[in-house]
């Protein structure tokens, strides 16, 4: 019969002592951060809206979102723009929400490299009129049938050239830098320890 080799006890309580420091030393680290709030946790997420191309191409929609204010106000924002690679004059037409009109005014017809920036007037009143460009600032108005902040719908835009169709998600607009001061959980700010 062979004789099992023998460990010596030294090894058996190193080998139990080290596990014993990795065990306690991940349980110490993982609840150092217990009960804190990140620095992350009253950070925007810096994600725009849907966007969506016109089936040739000519049409780009970008940052698509259905705005409603604390106050219950609809609007929908989005940029247009005439990426149209002949050139050609583009208009828009008509936009709908879930089967909803969305009302806009003083859309004029795009031209090549042309922009259309909408949304909603208190929005649109914060944005400088550029000096160079042609880019158009279009208020938008939508009934508000409810909508909640984070569903999405579809909004079907049409222009000249054919009908776009999209999902937007219903966002509150976004507050000026500096005047919304996130109180999470309670806590004023992060202390550390």
């Amino acid at each position: 019969m062979e004789a099992e080799p023998v460990k010596s006890l030294k090894s058996v309580a190193r080998r139990g002592a080290i596990m014993t420091v990795a065990a306690v030393s991940a349980l110490a680290l993982a609840s150092c951060s217990a009960g804190q709030i990140t620095q992350t946790s009253s950070q925007v997420a810096a994600v725009d809206g849907a966007s969506v191309n016109s089936e040739n191409g000519a049409i780009a929609v970008r940052d698509v979102t259905v705005h409603v204010t604390e106050g219950g106000e609809a609007g929908l924002k989005f940029t247009a723009i005439n990426q149209d690679p002949e050139k050609a004059t583009h208009t828009l037409e008509k936009i709908s929400v879930d089967g909803t009109e969305v009302e806009f005014t003083g859309a004029e017809p795009l031209k090549a490299n042309c922009s259309i920036v909408a949304d909603i007037e208190e929005e649109l009143d914060k944005l400088v009129e550029p000096d160079a460009g042609c880019i158009q600032h279009v208020a938008t108005t939508l009934d508000n049938p409810g909508f909640a902040y984070g569903g999405v719908v579809p909004v079907e835009f049409t222009f000249d050239t054919g009908v776009v169709n999209v999902d937007a998600t219903v966002a509150a607009p976004v507050h000026d830098a500096g005047t919304n001061d996130r109180n999470v959980g309670g806590h004023a700010e992060h202390s550390g320890h």
